[in-house]
């Protein structure tokens, strides 16, 4: 996953990306663990107990090596944390090259997003924090960029699209899987007066109708990408 460089590993890597830098330094003797060892413990570590639970004295920890040995492999949290964030991504790939509409390809995209931020709860936090992308951060651009090549705008309305995406999807996986929209039932108001609420009580007395509706998921996206993105003269 690191990509080739010249250099001497984290010690001395004064403000060079993760992505620059070899994986350890040309002196000392080879590493018991490899970066990839190392980003796959401290995802275990996330997964189990959130973000909080990923530090550098945890991760070494688990693989059974001093601290300091570890710091030959990364200088900072943030250099791991970069790791887990692109690493993750990854497994959004291989990408499907569907034969539908970029709206359909995207919003099959969006799916794929939704499950990998179900098993990474934590992925959403390290998100927020603006990591430096990596390689598979950059090929999931790039395959958005892709899907998008149809759509008569401007590449600044693409990237807003693709952002606000990341950001539905992100509030999808933080809410607590509920029923069906079409069949949940009407919410209790217990002792509140209806006469103070005269248009919430008559809206909830209707009946819900009987033409089942997309789920809510889909339909989000779908208008979320058409209002950005369809009607844009670019």
């Amino acid at each position: 996953m690191a990509l080739a460089s010249s250099g001497s590993g984290a010690e001395g890597s004064g403000d060079r990306s993760i992505w620059t830098r070899p994986e350890r330094g040309r002196r000392g003797p080879a590493p018991a663990h490899s970066r990839e060892t190392i980003v796959g413990t401290a995802i275990q570590l996330a997964d189990t107990g959130g973000l909080d639970a990923v530090s550098m004295r945890a991760v070494a920890a688990g693989l059974g090596m001093a601290v300091a040995s570890l710091y030959r492999h990364l200088s900072s949290r943030e250099d791991l944390l970069d790791l887990m964030v692109d690493r993750c991504v990854g497994e959004l790939s291989p990408y499907p090259q569907g034969t539908g509409s970029w709206q359909d390809e995207l919003t099959g995209l969006a799916r794929r997003q939704l499950a990998l931020f179900q098993r990474h709860p934590w992925l959403r936090e390290a998100i927020g924090h603006g990591p430096k992308p990596g390689p598979h951060t950059l090929s999931y651009f790039d395959e958005c960029l892709r899907i998008l090549r149809p759509v008569r705008c401007g590449t600044a309305a693409k990237f807003e699209a693709i952002a606000m995406l990341t950001g539905v999807v992100s509030l999808f996986a933080a809410a607590v899987p509920a029923p069906d929209a079409s069949s949940a039932p009407a919410p209790g108001f217990g002792d509140v007066d209806p006469a103070a609420y005269p248009h919430l009580v008559a809206a909830v007395a209707e009946p819900a109708g009987d033409a089942p509706r997309r789920d809510l998921f889909e339909r989000t996206v779908r208008g979320l990408l058409t209002g950005l993105l369809a009607d844009d003269p670019g």
